[in-house]
This record gives C-alpha cells, sequence and structure tokens, in this order.
C-alpha cells in the first residue's frame, strides 16, 4: 500500500477500496502512514466525503483496530443511546436507568465536555467516589449486575479513532460527516451493541447549527450504521435554548434525580420519555409506541428508575447516599442572583451564551486536560416565555468566588437573556424521525408505529410537536 496513492485518489475524488482504507488505517497504526499523511487523508476526506459504503469499511476498519465487547452473560439485545452534544443536556442520565429498568441492557461509553457542551462522564464524576474509567472486565461485570453501565472510552475500544481525532482537532477537520459518522459509530459498534438511539442535535447550541445540516448527519449515520448491522434510527432536536433548568455538573445530576422522581423540566421529561420509548422498542421490550411510553412512565412512578441509577453509582464506587440525598453532591461556595433588567417576557436564552458562562466559572475546559469543577454551573430560574418583573430572578449564578460569580451574571443578563414586552412563539423541541429509508417530521408515537409497521395509537401522550416553553 503506498499512503500517497490512496491520498491522491480521495484528493481526486474516488472511491477507496476496502484494501485501501484497511492498509491506509494499519499503517497509521505501525508507523508506516505517518501524522502528517494522515493529515492530509483527513483533509481530503473533509473536501471530497464519502459514500455511506466507504464510511461504513472506515468504521468498521476502526472498530477493528482494537478490542469489540461482547455480554454472553447478559441476555436481551444491547440498546444504546448517542447525542450529539448540548447545553444542559444530562438526558443520559436518568434515560439509561429506566430503560435497564424496563429489560433492556444498555452499555454506554460516554465522553467528557469540552467547549461550551457537557459531557456525561463529567456530570458522573461529581458524585464522590464514582468511577467511569473501567477496564473491560469491570464494564462487563457492572452491566451484567445492574442492567446498564456508563463509562469512558478506554486505549483498547478504536484506539483508531482516539488518534485520529487528536489530529481532526488541529487540523480544522473535526466537521467532516463521514469522520464524526465514522468516530461515533466505531466506538459505539465495540461497545457491544445491537441498536443506537441518536439524539442529533441543531440550533445556536449544537454542533450542528442548521436543520438541514442536521438531517445530514443524521441520515449517514443511520444508513451507515445499517451498514454495520445494527439498528439505528435518530431523532433531530431542538439546541436554540439550553436544556432543562439547570447547567453544570453537580446541578445536572441534581436535576436527572428529580426527573426520576418524576418532577423535572418538561422538556427533559420528554426526550427522556421519547428517547425511551425508543429504545425499549429496540430492544424488543414493547410492541406500539404507547405501549413504550406507558412503560417508562411507570418506571419513573414505582421508583424503579431511581433504585437502578442507585446500584449504578454503588457498582462504580460512588456515594449512593446521594440519590436520597442529594446534598451530598459537591455544592458552590457563592450564589449571584441574575435580575431581570426590564418586565416582560423571557423571549431568548443563549445556549452558548449559558454553556461558555458555565466554562469560565470552571465547569467545563477548553483544553482535554483541563480540571473541571464539579459545584459551579447556572439555574435557569425563569425560562422562555415566562412572564417577569423587572427585578426578577432570571437565574443563578453557583460559583467559588464572588467575582467569577458576578462576571458570569453579567455575560448572561448581557449576552443569554433577552426579555421583551410581547410573548415569543411556542417552539417544538423534536423536529424529525430519521431512519435508514429517510426523515420524516415527528408526530409522535404515529410517526414512529406508521414507519415502523407497528399497530395501534400513539396513546398518552403520544400526540407530536409539544410546544417548548
Amino acid at each position: 500500500m503506498n499512503p500517497a496513492t490512496v491520498i491522491r485518489a480521495k484528493r481526486d475524488g474516488g472511491e477507496l477500496s476496502q484494501d485501501d482504507i484497511t492498509g491506509f488505517l494499519s499503517g497509521f497504526l505501525s508507523g508506516e502512514v505517518t501524522p502528517y499523511q494522515m493529515s492530509a487523508f483527513l483533509m481530503a476526506v473533509y473536501f471530497r466525503g464519502m459514500t455511506p459504503r466507504e464510511t461504513a469499511i472506515l468504521t468498521r476498519v476502526m472498530v477493528e483496530t482494537g478490542e469489540v465487547l461482547t455480554f454472553p452473560e447478559v441476555p436481551g439485545l444491547k440498546v444504546d443511546k448517542h447525542s450529539t452534544g448540548g447545553v444542559g443536556d444530562l438526558i443520559s442520565l436518568p434515560l439509561a436507568p429506566l430503560v435497564a429498568a424496563a429489560g433492556v441492557p444498555v452499555p454506554m461509553i460516554s465522553g467528557r465536555g469540552l467547549g461550551h457542551t457537557g459531557g456525561t462522564l463529567d456530570k458522573l464524576e461529581s458524585i464522590p467516589g464514582l468511577r467511569t474509567d473501567l477496564d473491560a472486565g469491570r464494564f462487563r461485570r457492572v452491566l451484567a449486575e445492574v442492567g446498564f453501565v456508563m463509562g469512558g472510552q478506554t486505549e483498547s475500544l478504536a484506539p483508531a479513532d482516539r488518534r485520529m481525532y487528536a489530529l481532526r482537532d488541529v487540523t480544522a477537520t473535526v466537521e467532516s460527516v463521514p469522520l464524526i459518522v465514522s468516530s461515533i459509530l466505531s466506538k459505539k459498534v465495540a461497545e457491544g451493541i445491537d441498536a443506537l438511539v441518536l439524539d442529533v442535535k441543531c440550533g445556536r447550541g449544537a454542533f450542528m447549527k442548521t436543520e438541514e445540516d442536521a438531517l445530514r448527519l443524521a441520515g449517514e449515520l443511520t444508513r451507515v450504521g445499517t451498514l454495520m448491522g445494527k439498528r439505528v434510527v435518530a431523532f433531530i432536536t431542538d439546541m436554540d435554548l439550553p436544556l432543562g433548568s439547570a447547567v453544570g455538573n453537580a446541578v445536572e445530576v441534581r436535576s436527572a434525580l428529580e426527573i426520576l422522581d418524576g418532577d423535572g423540566p418538561a422538556d427533559i421529561t420528554e426526550l427522556v420519555s421519547t428517547l425511551g420509548a425508543a429504545m425499549l422498542l429496540l430492544g424488543e421490550k414493547a410492541g406500539t409506541w404507547s405501549e413504550a411510553e406507558a412503560r417508562i412512565a411507570a418506571l419513573v412512578a414505582d421508583g424503579s428508575g431511581r433504585e437502578r441509577f442507585r446500584a449504578m453509582v454503588e457498582a462504580q464506587g460512588g456515594d449512593g447516599g446521594v440519590v436520597g440525598d442529594p446534598s451530598r453532591l459537591p455544592a458552590a461556595k457563592v450564589e449571584v442572583p441574575v435580575p431581570a433588567p426590564s418586565p416582560g417576557f423571557v423571549v431568548d436564552i443563549d445556549p452558548f451564551a449559558v454553556g461558555e458562562a458555565v466554562v469560565e466559572l470552571g465547569g467545563g475546559r477548553r483544553k482535554a486536560e483541563d480540571e473541571v469543577d464539579p459545584s459551579v454551573g447556572v439555574l435557569l430560574d425563569r425560562r422562555y416565555g415566562d412572564r417577569v418583573e423587572r427585578g426578577d430572578v432570571l437565574a443563578r449564578v453557583l460559583a467559588s468566588s464572588e467575582a467569577s460569580g458576578k462576571r458570569a451574571a453579567e455575560r448572561l443578563v448581557g449576552g443569554a437573556y433577552r426579555v421583551e414586552a410581547a410573548a415569543p412563539p411556542s417552539r417544538t423541541l423534536i423536529r424529525h424521525l430519521v431512519t435508514a429509508d429517510g426523515a420524516s417530521p415527528w408526530k409522535g408515537g404515529a410517526t414512529w408505529d406508521s414507519r415502523n409497521g407497528k399497530g395501534g395509537s400513539p396513546g398518552a401522550g403520544g400526540a407530536g410537536g409539544r410546544e417548548r416553553r
């Protein structure tokens, strides 16, 4: 294999063979292909793209560069969920235990926050003692004992992805759809799943800023995932506003516990119900959408999800007492209120500005090696569409010092919140369902049942186009 020949073929818009891709990646890992040659290849892919077949081959080869987890001791179809990242996106924390309590095993490899978006691992590690750096043996044991496990990518899982991403990060090739798809799916396939539900976020606080771009990414993910032999569906969801009422690490764990108690923000509840129902259907633990949604609601009502979360925390070395007593989580030293500058309605909350404020507080990272303060964050007391009077508290900044708290508060009132006299229009949280066969506007469970040949109606809560306020 001549590396320059492969680079030239992709540079000129050619379609690479399996031997081309296998040889190039194997050479990269062995040192035969240099980092500057891989960088040239990545840039060629960025400009020329890849066919779904090429992307599937690239993904499969990336998986085969490392260990592929199997769970013969765990019966049932294994189903995971992946989000492309957002502000206040704590969905995995209540979702995974609820789905596991319904009998669907969930082996979840998650990531850390970088830039303005938070990471599931950072949130989990705000729980005292909890470990996410699980080796393969412990990962399997927790899954077998609890029904779900939440860990980070190890050196042995898709190692080519880790090395390629480091180059993408410094060569301005992160935004390539084929490279995003292969990166996401290589880790998910390596973790031993049978099916995957994707939450592809769209808007100012998301990686994909437009609905068109989000649909393109979701389409590639579902098509390539299907070529990989997995059942993959995606939902396009709104990220023009922060999710929920808490942005940070420990504060999002508290919010997740409220969801598991049946007492949380409507948008988080809707996403947990929708993504959870899809996971149950893919895991063959429900026959229709209405049945799946009802099952998720029942597991919230009887406390099964909360107790399953406690079991995971303890199995991964954490303090299970936080489940009953969230005050055991790290708490910030200072709270700074953000007052409304005028009466009116909250017509905008910029998720990027909120996320940036949390990063400046120390709750996120600019570089992968940055330390994170789990106690800091922002509580959004007033949300989109709320009526406020002058001086009402819009938000509370949780900080390590008065100075950092005041700086973050100024950012929120100056760049995140906008208050105007007229009430804003309603917004739709879940926009589309995407499968390998194409995209459909989301109309609740009826969309799923009609797309998947299921009988029955959406039932309670199944009507689509719910308003976001």
